[in-house]
């Protein structure tokens, strides 16, 4: 057998040398997904309930932010108006209580009168018109007016058409709607709105509404299929008219004082984490609202679907109040939203 040879000295000093050299090389490189990120607790607040997909569109932002900080930044949620309405909500970031929510866009309007251009009745035909204008220029300009008030937005989830339920008559008219007491966002133009159809509208909280169409406070409420089924209000809501005369976004909210504390590879991740979430959180919606209204006429709801004419006579009465809105808004950006929904509906 050959004789083995041992390594001299110099060799060995040699390869301790390497070896320490790259253990130190190591020791300076940034842990995977943490170069600068501290270990943190987030809170992210929303109104719906947990399975509802906003819900599961902040889970997956949360695990997203888990994984890509190392598990240091530690998102969690509070669903069903745990922590409070969207109002308190926006107050409670502003003033550096709660770290995160989830919102509708509509009530950004308080804010900035910006976001009101959004919420125009009857403003888009379809998901993907909706899609283009807030991922594009103009979603993103609306963005930018927040830090100065306080908030960052992240971008945009969705909650969808929304339709008109009430416990006294089916709708089949726009004339059915006179008289009923609606409950309604509170923001001035969904008030305005509910208002110029002849109805009674009902400012109100969603964590109260409930118990006040259970009580018959009020007779009904507006909200999109999904909505309706996970908070329901089938339960007490007997009829359902598909009217799809507004549709909202949410969106994705940090409040400035804990922005401004992160590192940017801290906004990065949860930056990143928004981004990747949206497109899942939207699918979800749009599964669910497939799927809703079959589950709703099992529960017993009574639905109907109003002709074109009366959609028309509908949104005939909507005119007023979107150009009212439209002069507080100004026209550039009225524009600039017309150009977009007329570049998409070209294509």
């Amino acid at each position: 057998m050959p004789k083995r040879t041992r390594p001299s000295m110099r060799l060995l000093d040699l390869r301790h040398t390497l070896q320490a050299f790259l253990f130190a090389a190591v020791a300076l490189l940034p842990a995977p997904g943490s170069a600068d990120v501290q270990e943190r607790q987030i809170k992210l607040a929303f109104l719906p309930v947990q399975q509802h997909p906003i819900g599961l569109g902040a889970q997956r932002f949360a695990d997203l932010v888990a994984q890509k900080s190392g598990n240091r930044l530690k998102v969690k949620l509070f669903a069903g108006g745990a922590l409070g309405g969207d109002l308190q909500m926006l107050s409670s970031l502003q003033g550096g209580t709660v770290e995160m929510t989830v919102l509708v866009t509509s009530l950004l309007a308080g804010i900035t009168k910006d976001f009101l251009v959004l919420d125009f009745p009857f403003l888009f035909n379809d998901e993907k018109e909706a899609d283009a204008v807030l991922d594009g220029p103009l979603g993103k300009k609306l963005l930018a007016r927040l830090p100065e008030k306080g908030l960052v937005g992240l971008g945009y989830y969705e909650f969808g058409f929304r339709q008109l339920t009430n416990n006294r008559r089916p709708i089949t008219k726009v004339e059915d709607i006179a008289g009923l007491k609606i409950r309604v966002s509170q923001t001035p133009l969904f008030i305005d709105f509910i208002n110029a159809l002849g109805a009674n509208a009902v400012p109100l909280a969603i964590p109260e509404l409930y118990t006040a169409l259970e009580q018959k406070t009020v007779d009904g409420s507006d909200a999109p299929l999904g909505f309706i089924q996970m908070q329901k209000y089938y339960e007490v809501q007997k009829y359902l008219a598909l009217t799809r005369h507004l549709y909202n976004a949410q969106v994705l909210l940090v409040s400035k004082k804990f922005w401004d504390k992160l590192s940017a590879d801290e906004q990065k991740i949860l930056q990143d984490a928004a981004d990747e979430s949206r497109g899942y959180q939207r699918a979800m919606l749009r599964e669910l609202d497939a799927k809703a209204l079959d589950a709703l006429k099992q529960s017993g709801m009574q639905v109907t679907e109003l002709p074109p004419e009366e959609l028309a006579k509908m949104r005939a009465k909507a005119q007023p109040v979107a150009d009212k809105y439209a002069g507080e808004i100004g026209a550039g950006l009225v524009d600039e939203l017309k150009a977009e929904l007329a570049k998409v509906r070209g294509q």
